[in-house]
């Protein structure tokens, strides 16, 4: 007994497939393989479980897909018979046999491969179909995921609404820092990303002093002390009506005491950078531009040595995903795309700051910021 999708969710991996067949199509891929990663439940709204077993969702670019699964999986797929057909298999079959059956009319055309599937189904499949031309399925998918629709702009406001009621309570004084450790702190705001709907904390980053200046800093047994910068970046999953969830990711800074003058005027040019980067990134303008704009605005206040990593990235099931908003990227930004800004200004051994949005282009081509909660340099004394 299968697992049913709603009817809206439904429509919606219709209407992706539809375009994921034009992509094909325009990209001479004859069968699209998708294995463990986001595309399969994006597409299929199954999420293989990272099993040796083999899953396989076949898509050729006419006829019927076919869900290749491991039979004690089957349960577990919704949309079957609506979306795919669904294909278990038992462990006394060898699920390639059915996979080179499916493809054997195109076993000498190009297909695409999930990216993120096992290097031994890889390695097996192109043993298996010796004649075919191989490429990554994100040359696909990605340029289409990368633009959300409307039931997943829904679930990514949502998700950064429930962040950024933590964040909240975060600025409000409502979690203890002086005198915690970091990962106490961190597992607060996991805990408290649960109780407001979300189904996995993603991470939760609590950087502290010198530590502060660690852009990724894994927080463990530092205590925190006043007159600190705290940076704080956490993030999960939340799904609506059961389907697939969609990731949150919010950075803010906060300090235990009031801040030295420095790092005052450090956070001032950090605040304006950001919220010019957000003003800036419309449809019509590519992700390098708005990257840009964050970089030079730091740069010009002297501290673009500071700034060690890209503006931002797309966010959607998985919490970095196109379109990267990084110098080089000439991707031009258009309505439904969604993706983080997120500068930094990082002072080795002293002292980090970073501030974080999530942004969508409107169907206006203008800037959504999905978190609103404060921008300014928050003071926390206890």
């Amino acid at each position: 007994m299968t697992t049913e999708l709603s009817r809206g969710s439904l429509d919606a991996r219709h209407a992706r497939l539809a375009r994921v067949r034009t992509r094909m199509e325009e990209a001479g891929v004859d069968v699209l393989l998708l294995s463990h990663g986001a595309d399969l439940p994006w597409l299929s709204g199954y999420e293989a479980m990272p099993l040796e077993r083999l899953t396989l969702l076949v898509v050729p670019v006419s006829g019927e897909p076919v869900l290749v699964v491991p039979r004690l999986e089957a349960p577990r797929v919704p949309g079957a018979d609506s979306l795919f057909a669904l294909r278990p298999w038992s462990d006394d079959v060898d699920p390639l046999d059915l996979v080179v059956d499916l493809v054997a009319d195109a076993s000498s055309g190009r297909f695409a491969l999930s990216d993120r599937a096992w290097a031994t189904t890889a390695l097996a499949l192109q043993r298996r179909l010796p004649e075919a031309s191989w490429i990554e399925a994100s040359t696909v998918t990605s340029p289409i995921r990368a633009v959300k629709d409307a039931a997943e702009l829904d679930a990514l406001r949502a998700a950064s609404a429930a962040a950024d009621r933590v964040a909240e309570v975060l600025q409000a004084g409502g979690i203890p820092l002086v005198g915690r450790t970091e990962a106490e702190v961190s597992a607060d705001l996991g805990r408290m990303l649960v109780a407001e709907g979300h189904s996995a904390v993603n991470f939760a980053i609590v950087g502290s002093g010198p530590n502060a200046a660690s852009p990724h800093h894994e927080p463990a047994g530092r205590v925190i002390g006043r007159g600190e910068t705290v940076v704080c970046d956490f993030g999960g999953t939340l799904s609506l009506d059961g389907d697939v969830g969609y990731c949150s990711d919010i950075t803010r800074t906060v300090v235990t005491g009031e801040p030295p003058d420095e790092v005052g005027r450090c956070y001032e040019v950090l605040q304006s950078a950001q919220g010019a980067a957000v003003a800036s990134a419309r449809a019509g303008v590519t992700a390098a531009s708005v990257d840009a704009v964050a970089r030079d605005a730091i740069a010009d206040a002297g501290y673009g040595h500071l700034f060690v990593h890209r503006t931002g990235h797309g966010i959607g099931i998985e919490e970095h995903e196109d379109p990267y908003i990084v110098v080089g990227n000439d991707e031009v930004l258009v309505p439904g795309h969604a993706f983080s800004v997120e500068p930094g200004i990082y002072e080795p051994g002293r002292f980090g700051m970073r501030l974080e949005d999530i942004v969508v282009i409107g169907a206006d081509g203008r800037p959504e910021p999905l978190n609103t909660v404060d921008h300014g340099l928050v003071v926390v004394d206890h």
